[in-house]
């Protein structure tokens, strides 16, 4: 999964233990760590660790791996949390496109980040190329369909057994 939360995340909190973690407050997603704030199951009301995100930029990570920007302007014990000038994020090799979804209402248990954006930083590397919404997903069709033709190829290949 190609991320950049430490180009432009000053904090997050992790609602899954599905990343790896480096220590008690680094993880690495890609090639970057990032220092977290934890919500484990003593967290029962996650509002400690999502009130200091209110009327502030925050990055969410989904479960199905996209990436939404926005305002948090409310949210509940369950992390289910409202963004304002919603947009999402869509990277594909070096390319990428903001999509704007306007106010946005996000289900807490699709949840696995919540990011305070960084606006000192820069957002994206020199080398990323903005494109428009109808390229970006002409690439995400062409690199789906490059990931379903490689796991066709292995099915294929399973039977020679190199093992």
């Amino acid at each position: 999964m190609e991320n950049l939360w430490g180009r432009f995340c000053s904090r997050a909190t992790i609602f899954s233990s599905k990343l790896d973690r480096i220590g008690s407050d680094r993880i690495r997603i890609g090639l970057e760590s990032v220092t977290m704030s934890w919500a484990g199951p003593e967290d029962i009301y996650l509002s400690t660790s999502l009130a200091s995100y209110l009327d502030r930029k925050i990055l969410v990570l989904l479960r199905d791996g996209r990436k939404l920007m926005g305002t948090l302007r409310s949210f509940d014990q369950f992390a289910n949390a409202v963004l304002e000038g919603a947009c999402e994020r869509v990277i594909v090799g070096e390319q990428y496109c903001d999509i704007p979804l306007g106010l946005y209402v996000i289900r807490g248990e699709n949840v696995v980040l919540i990011g305070e954006m960084d606006t000192e930083r820069e957002e994206l590397p020199p080398h990323m190329i903005r494109v428009s919404e109808t390229e970006i997903k002409r690439a995400q069709k062409v690199e789906r369909e490059a990931g379903e033709l490689r796991g066709t190829m292995r099915k294929r290949m399973e039977f020679l057994d190199f093992d």
